[in-house]
C-alpha cells in the first residue's frame, strides 16, 4: 500500500497541473461567453428564454456524453481543415474537453448575471441617467459593480462544477485527476481512486474559498473591500502558478504517444510498449482509458502513434464486417484494408487472443445443463446478463442474437472489473468475459463454446499510425514483441494486476511480462 501511494503521489503534479489548466481555461472561456450574453439579454428581454433554455438543455446531457460528443465533431472539422487548408489540428484531449466543459459552466454564470442586473434598484439606474451617463457608462460604472458579488457567486458555482466534471475528460485522452479514478476503478487500486477523488475535492474547495474571498471583497465598500478583492485574486494567482509549475519544465521533443483502452490488459501492454521505447531512449506519453472507437480514430488521425487492438474489434467495428472467414483470412484482409483505407499499419499479432466469450459460474452452468451457447438459449429468459460498457452496442452482440436468438431476462452493464464481481456476488448469471483474463481460471468460470462461429477471432495486434509507418526506431523497438506473448503468459500478467493478493501495478506487470518472454531490461 505504501508503494502504491508513493507511485500515485509521484504522478500527482503533472495530472494536477493539466486538471487545473483545463478547468481554468474552460471557466475563463465560459465567462467570456456568458457575461456579454447575459448583459445582452438584460438589454433585450427576448433573448433570455433562448439563452437560458440552451444552457439548461446542456445541463441535461450527462457530462461524460457531452465530452464524448465533441470528439467526433472536432475530428470531422480537423479532416475538413486538412483538406481545405492542408493543416489539421488534434481533436483528442484538450480541445473537446475545453469546449464541452465551457458549455457546461455557462448556466450558473448566465443565471446569476441576469439575476444580479435585474436586482439593481431602479432608483439607482434613474439617478445615473439623471447625471447624464450613457448606457455604456451606466453598465461599466454602476450596474456591473453593483452586480459583481452575485456574479461572483455564479463563478464560484461554475468553478466547482467544472473542476468536478473535468475528471471525466480522461476517456477522450485529456490528462487529468480522472486518470486516477478510471484506472483505479478498473484495477481495484483504491489508493489511486482516493488520491484522484481527494485531490479533485481539495482543489475545488480551495478555489471556492478563494473566490468567496473575492466575492466578499466585491460586496464590501471602501478600502477594505478593495484590499479583500486584491488579496483573494492574489492568493488565487499564487495557487494557479504553483499548480501549473510542472508544465513549465520543457518536455523532451520527438516523443511517442501510446494509447490504451479501459481495462488491465491494455494498461499492461501500453506500459510494455512504453518501456520498450524508453529503453530506445525515446520520450513517451500515455493516453489511457480510451474507448474503442476513440482509440482507433485517434490513431488514424495521428493523435496516437501506437496502441494494441484486437482483430475481431477492428473487423466488426472499424470495417463493419459481420462474416467470419477464419483467423488467417481476418488478419490478412484486416492488414490490407486498414492500410489502404486509413494508412494504419498492422505491425503484427502479439501471439495471443483476447476473445469476447460468454461465461458462467461452473456450478450454475452444470445445474442448468448449459454446455454451450446453444444450451444457454433455452434458459436465457430466466437469467441476468452482465455486460461490459460497450458490448451490447457492438456488432458482436447483434451477431450472437442473430445466431442464437439470445433473449435475457435482464441486462446490466458494468466496468469490466465489477462485471466479474457481479457474477461472483450473484448479481449476474452470465457475463461477457475475455479469454485472456486470468480471472476465468481463478474464479473457476465456464466459458461457453460458440459452435455457430458468431464471434470472430480476436488476436491482439500492434497498430501504428500513418505518420509513424516508416519509423525505424518504433518498429525496431516493438518488433521483438510480435508473436512472443502466449495466452497463458498474458493471463498471468492480467491476474497479477486484477487480484487483491500480491497485486502489482501495470508497469510492474509489464516488466515481469517482458522478463518472461526474454526481453532485455
Amino acid at each position: 500500500m505504501h508503494d502504491q501511494l508513493i507511485q500515485a503521489l509521484r504522478l500527482l503534479p503533472d495530472r494536477l497541473a493539466w486538471h487545473v489548466i483545463l478547468s481554468a481555461s474552460a471557466l475563463a472561456l465560459a465567462c467570456a461567453l456568458s457575461l456579454p450574453l447575459a448583459v445582452l439579454a438584460y438589454r433585450h428581454r427576448g433573448l433570455r428564454w433562448p439563452l437560458l433554455g440552451f444552457s439548461s438543455l446542456v445541463q441535461t446531457i450527462p457530462s461524460l456524453a457531452l465530452l464524448a460528443l465533441f470528439y467526433p465533431l472536432l475530428l470531422g472539422l480537423s479532416a475538413l481543415t486538412k483538406t481545405v487548408l492542408h493543416h489539421g489540428f488534434s481533436a483528442l484531449g484538450y480541445l473537446p474537453s475545453l469546449l464541452a466543459l465551457s458549455l457546461y459552466a455557462m448556466l450558473p454564470l448566465l443565471r446569476n448575471t441576469m439575476a444580479a442586473l435585474d436586482g439593481i434598484d431602479p432608483a439607482v439606474i434613474e439617478a445615473a441617467r439623471g447625471v447624464g451617463m450613457t448606457a455604456k457608462q451606466r453598465l461599466r460604472l454602476v450596474e456591473l459593480p453593483l452586480a459583481a458579488p452575485v456574479i461572483m457567486a455564479g463563478v464560484r458555482t461554475a468553478s466547482v462544477w467544472t473542476i468536478g466534471a473535468a475528471t471525466l475528460s480522461t476517456p477522450i485522452g485529456q490528462t487529468s485527476l480522472g486518470d486516477y479514478i478510471f484506472s483505479g476503478l478498473q484495477t481495484e487500486n483504491w489508493i489511486d481512486v482516493l488520491v484522484g477523488v481527494a485531490a479533485s475535492a481539495v482543489l475545488a474547495l480551495v478555489v471556492d474559498q478563494l473566490l468567496a474571498r473575492v466575492e466578499r471583497g466585491l460586496g464590501a465598500s471602501g478600502r477594505a473591500g478593495r484590499a479583500g478583492t486584491r488579496l483573494g485574486l492574489g492568493a488565487l494567482a499564487v495557487v494557479l502558478a504553483l499548480a501549473l509549475s510542472p508544465l513549465l519544465i520543457p518536455a523532451a521533443g520527438g516523443g511517442y504517444v501510446i494509447g490504451a483502452k479501459t481495462f488491465s490488459e491494455q494498461y499492461i501492454l501500453a506500459e510494455l510498449t512504453a518501456q520498450r521505447l524508453e529503453r530506445a531512449r525515446a520520450h513517451v506519453a500515455r493516453k489511457l482509458n480510451l474507448g474503442s472507437a476513440v482509440a482507433y480514430r485517434a490513431l488514424a488521425a495521428g493523435d496516437l502513434d501506437v496502441y494494441v487492438d484486437y482483430s475481431g474489434t477492428l473487423w466488426t467495428n472499424v470495417l463493419g464486417r459481420t462474416d467470419n472467414p477464419g483467423r488467417e483470412a481476418v488478419l490478412k484482409q484486416l492488414t490490407a484494408e486498414l492500410k489502404a483505407r486509413d494508412g494504419v499499419t498492422v505491425l503484427g499479432p502479439l501471439g495471443f487472443e483476447n476473445a469476447y466469450a460468454l461465461a458462467m459460474q461452473r456450478n450454475t452452468a452444470m445445474r442448468l445443463g448449459i454446455r454451450s451457447l446453444i444450451d444457454l438459449t433455452l434458459v436465457a429468459p430466466s437469467l441476468r446478463f452482465g455486460s461490459d460498457l460497450e458490448f451490447t452496442s457492438r456488432p458482436e452482440w447483434a451477431s450472437l442474437q442473430t445466431a442464437y436468438g439470445l433473449k435475457f431476462g435482464q441486462i446490466k452493464q458494468f466496468e469490466p472489473t465489477f462485471m466479474y464481481r457481479a457474477l461472483e456476488g450473484g448479481e449476474a448469471d452470465v457475463i461477457t468475459a475475455f479469454s485472456s483474463d486470468g480471472r476465468i481460471a481463478a474464479d473457476n468460470l465456464l466459458v461457453l463454446p460458440d459452435p455457430r462461429g458468431a464471434l470472430p477471432p480476436y488476436d491482439a495486434v500492434v497498430l501504428i499510425s500513418p505518420k509513424r509507418a516508416g519509423d525505424s526506431r518504433l518498429i525496431g523497438a516493438l518488433g521483438p514483441l510480435i508473436g512472443k506473448i502466449d495466452a497463458e503468459t498474458m493471463r498471468r500478467a492480467n491476474l497479477s494486476v486484477d487480484r487483491d493478493t500480491n497485486k502489482v501495478s501495470p508497469a510492474e506487470a509489464a516488466r515481469s511480462l517482458g522478463d518472461s518472454i526474454g526481453l532485455p531490461r
